[in-house]
């Protein structure tokens, strides 16, 4: 906490010492404000104008439609000095960065009351390099009342006005994901910003596996904005699942089977507090606590494909990517060793799959995707497939995995992504095929994920991009991996493992995979967005 007098404690408050501004957000000088917008970008009505200090320099503050802007307040110098000019360039925020503003006062331990005002205290979200996002401070410093107050009005009616920012938050968190951190990542960096952006939280602790599907389907959403996830992979699959599964009975549609599916009604936010946090990961670029939690609190909503996986004629569940061969062994082994720590049971499972590696026999059939764009080429051109893209392909063969990614797959052993082709909502999947090959060389395209090399530059690898994929393996049963394998004989039998979003699904026949562009809305910037807004924030 920032201190004043001796015996004098500052703080920035909309109303008493309750609010005080959490100790994470740290000012930066205001030099390091100044932006590359463009000045017909910063123009606009001007609301406001008067005197405030900032850093320990009075200023001339202009508030207009779209920023803040400010200028030291100089004696006048000789025409030409250069020095002079540059202390006295103007440097200025965009309005749509502010998410909370406070009144600055200073408390006495022997003053009753609500202190001494300071001034105003703005609380900034800042975009930094690497897709990263950081909460700072900017403090208007200005002793009196009546121009303090006018002002302070005047932004909360602005950041009232951001009608895309949500009031209120249904919070699930997972208190088991990552060596059970996600607890305290949740009360140490994300609920202090909450509270700062004077969001209302509700805040449910999952006790067993499938509490949050069971509560989304029963408790009322009406009175929240959005929900946000504080956990892993395995979290956030399961209320995406959850969500879009309300959605649908909300709808009066059928869940049995699900063809054509409705939109989540509430947007998704994810804090990623899991092992390997692939979802939030490829949603933000980065797996970072305050980034994520910026982005909920900002209102950034990225529309997101998911797929619907089904068998028989018969729905499973929603999801964002899968493995099948390989990947779903690997998955199946990891997970009859959960008393092991996520990293040792997923060197243990990946050591132990490819000790005993061996191919399915199976079929695969894809729709292949076909662009608006290749559509319309095609009507031009008058081909006869321009009538219809139903136009299926089968492949067959001894595979050793299949991979099917709606997303790019972004985590610490895949920086790239294990489809990094793929977008959020391209309206397409990335179809990943390792046909059967030696071990050695099996592993080297492993090892490839997790380096600069292309992964799939092998002759056994195959990439298609596709809307619709079809796996029918054609032995009778899976290979069953355990030494022991009469003690899970009866739990494996005629079934194949498949590695749904990190989840473990045993299905014994053809499974069904279909894309469903933009389904669910998550709280987060495309990288291409924040990638876009780096030239904003060189100098910070």
């Amino acid at each position: 906490m920032p201190r004043g007098r001796r015996g004098g404690r500052v703080s920035a408050l909309e109303g008493g010492p309750e609010e005080e501004a959490p100790p994470a957000a740290a000012a930066v000088p205001s030099a390091l404000w100044a932006s590359q917008l463009q000045p017909e970008a910063a123009a606009g009505q001007i609301l406001l104008r008067g005197i405030f200090e900032i850093e320990r320099s009075s200023c001339d503050v202009v508030l207009s439609e779209q920023a803040l802007r400010w200028r030291p307040i100089q004696p006048e110098r000789p025409a030409g000095d250069s020095k002079y000019d540059v202390l006295c360039k103007e440097e200025f925020i965009e309005l749509k960065d502010i998410f909370s503003v406070k009144l600055k006062r200073r408390y006495s331990v022997k003053q009753q009351g609500s202190g001494t005002l300071l001034g105003i205290t703005l609380f900034i979200c800042l975009k930094k390099k690497q897709n990263k996002l950081k909460d700072s401070t900017l403090d208007l410093i200005n002793l009196s009342e009546d121009h303090c107050d006018v002002w302070f009005k005047q932004f909360k009616k602005i950041l009232a006005g951001f009608s895309n920012r949500p009031k209120s938050l249904k919070i699930i968190l997972n208190p088991q994901s990552h060596k059970k951190e996600a607890t305290q990542v949740y009360y140490e960096k994300v609920e202090p910003l909450l509270r700062t952006a004077g969001i209302k939280t509700d805040v449910t602790i999952t006790e067993y596996e499938g509490h949050a599907l069971s509560l989304l389907k029963e408790c009322e959403l009406q009175e929240f904005d959005g929900v946000v996830c504080v956990g892993g992979d395995g979290s956030a699959s399961e209320i995406a699942h959850a969500l879009l599964l309300r959605a649908q009975k909300n709808a009066g549609k059928e869940t049995d089977l699900i063809l054509t599916p409705v939109r989540a009604e509430l947007p998704l936010g994810l804090i990623p507090a899991g092992s390997t946090n692939v979802l939030a990961h490829s949603l933000h670029g980065i797996p970072h606590v305050v980034t994520a939690t910026l982005h909920i609190i900002m209102g950034h909503i990225q529309p997101v494909d998911v797929c619907t996986f089904s068998t028989t004629g018969k729905f499973l569940r929603f999801g964002f990517s899968a493995m099948f061969g390989f990947g779903g062994r690997t998955l199946a082994l990891a997970e009859k060793h959960r008393w092991m720590s996520p990293n040792q049971r997923r060197d243990f499972a990946i050591i132990k799959a490819l000790a005993k590696l061996q191919p399915e026999d199976c079929e695969i059939s894809f729709l292949p995707f076909i662009s608006s764009q290749d559509l319309q080429e095609r009507k031009v051109e008058g081909s006869p497939k321009s009538v219809s893209n139903d136009q299926w392909q089968t492949i067959q063969g001894q595979i050793l995995n299949v991979s099917i990614m709606a997303i790019p797959c972004l985590c610490s052993v895949a920086p790239r992504g294990l489809a990094p082709n793929t977008r959020l909502n391209n309206g397409s999947m990335a179809l990943i095929i390792a046909r059967n090959t030696s071990r050695p060389e099996f592993i080297k395209h492993l090892k490839r994920y997790a380096s600069v090399k292309n992964q799939f530059n092998f002759p056994f690898v195959e990439t298609y991009t596709v809307e619709e994929v079809k796996v029918r393996p054609r032995t009778n049963s899976a290979p069953n991996l355990e030494e022991d394998a009469g003690r899970h004989a009866a739990a494996s039998e005629n079934n194949f493992p498949w590695n749904v979003d990190g989840d473990l699904v045993e299905v014994a026949s053809e499974v069904h995979v279909k894309l469903h562009p933009r389904l669910i809305n998550l709280y987060g910037g495309s990288m291409e967005e924040m990638n876009d807004s780096e030239v904003n924030c060189n100098c910070l």
